[in-house]
């Protein structure tokens, strides 16, 4: 029995996440998978993501019904157990057999014919009982964790964070498929986006942004060509925090839909934007194209520059919590003590970002990170090591973002967290992102 395309993507995929790092959202639009048809496209990315949000429970489901730990298993064995168990628990839709048998064909193709006997009696008992795992009674942070399928000790650090109401409004959020988000300043390319079949919502944060609630934006002139781009409003809301200036410093720059935004909106600045990555500044400069932006490859703790600026752009590298419903991998993968040295190199850029803002400039520090060891505890660390800045209300911002209309979302104060911005996962419409502006006195 042949596999049908969007089952062996996902199948592979799943081993490249597991294997490589790498994101599932990056491999699903990269040019390995561009022959898939629309409908295998779909498949594929419902099987992908779905497996990579439901992990741990469909892993619990196997577990139950296997004679050996999962463990012990060889990755390929354990990858069509999690696809198989995912279609019979979650999906309605795909015949029982389908899942069972391309899951066995799977382990066949993978070279793991000894395995086959054990993946076929495991998923038969699986497709026997299979009924989606019942809502739990939400006591503890453990209950929410194991119903919502995310790591215990994350959990309760929301917990403890914003409480038990939030962090299961956090959960819920990230085990749903995120809106898909573009940035529409041009009335024309709205027009041909709507030509070419795109069904465009407004956006619930801002003017300029939409949602895309029908058609297939990647099949577009304008989304192959770059003119537009997929960025969460949340995102685009910290690009608007930076404002006008004359000449811009994009210190951790790619992808580049923050960088663009500036460009955009600025477009007789000078604008500096730099990544680490070579090929990630390669790719940053093909999305932004915009003459008055320049881009270089380089350690944003160590910037090859001695100029001034009067608008700083520091969104950091991160832990990534706020974004689990587009990149849930993240949440198997992060442990609590990546946070130390993630907050070591975020005070790092920081700092080395506070030296390059003239008198009288701003600073924005951004994440897309819930943990305060990321925010808060950051930016309070180099304001204590350096006097010369001081936090700006960052509701004054946006106050006047409100004011010129760009803003339509009408609670200043829910987007707020003391002086800082914050969205969060559930509570708002978008990612879970924090921002604080500093100004150099």
């Amino acid at each position: 029995m042949s596999v049908s395309p969007s089952r062996t993507a996902a199948f592979e995929i799943l081993l490249r996440v597991e294997r490589e790092d790498a994101y599932a959202s990056e491999l699903l639009h990269s040019s390995s998978w561009a022959q898939l048809s629309p409908a295998d496209h779909g498949l594929a990315t419902e099987l992908v993501m779905g497996v990579l949000r439901w992990r741990s429970v469909l892993d619990n489901e196997i577990a139950q019904r296997s004679s050996v730990k999962l463990g012990k298993l060889d990755p390929e064995v354990l990858a069509s157990l999690r696809l198989a168990a995912y279609q019979l628990l979650f999906l309605d839709r795909v015949p029982e057999h389908a899942a069972v048998h391309e899951s066995v064909e799977l382990v066949k193709h993978a070279r793991k014919r000894s395995a086959v006997p054990f993946v076929n009696a495991v998923l038969r008992k699986l497709a026997a009982a299979a009924v989606r795992p019942p809502t739990a009674v939400l006591r503890t942070a453990a209950d929410l964790a194991a119903s919502a399928a995310h790591p215990q000790w994350l959990v309760e650090r929301w917990v403890m964070e914003f409480g038990m109401a939030v962090a299961a409004q956090i959960c819920t959020c990230d085990q749903q498929v995120p809106p898909t988000c573009i940035s529409v300043r041009s009335s024309a390319i709205r027009d041909e986006l709507e030509g070419a079949g795109i069904q465009l919502a407004p956006g619930c944060l801002l003017t300029s942004a939409c949602r895309v609630v029908g058609g297939d934006l990647n099949r577009t002139r304008p989304f192959r060509e770059n003119i537009i781009t997929i960025q969460d409003e949340a995102s685009q809301l910290v690009a608007l925090l930076v404002g006008a200036g004359s000449r811009f410093l994009d210190c951790c720059a790619a992808p580049g839909g923050k960088t663009r935004s500036m460009a955009e909106r600025n477009p007789s600045a000078t604008i500096l934007a730099a990544d680490l990555h070579p090929h990630r500044s390669r790719l940053l400069r093909q999305l932004v194209s915009a003459t008055n932006v320049q881009v270089i490859a380089a350690d944003a703790r160590d910037l090859p520059t001695t100029a001034y600026f009067d608008r700083v752009l520091a969104d950091v590298p991160c832990s990534g919590t706020g974004t689990l419903a587009r990149n849930p991998e993240i949440k198997w993968r992060l442990k609590a003590d990546d946070l130390p040295d993630l907050q070591n190199r975020q005070i790092g850029i920081l700092r080395s970002a506070m030296g390059r803002v003239a008198p009288g400039g701003r600073l924005i520090y951004s994440t897309c990170s819930l943990e305060p060891e990321e925010n808060e505890a950051v930016v309070e660390a180099a304001l204590s090591a350096d006097g010369s800045f001081r936090a700006v209300e960052c509701r004054e911002r946006l106050a006047e973002l409100q004011s010129s209309g760009e803003l339509v979302w009408r609670n200043i104060d829910s987007l707020t967290s003391g002086p800082y911005l914050r969205t969060i996962p559930g509570v708002h419409p978008c990612d879970g992102f924090f921002a604080a502006i500093l100004e150099k006195i």
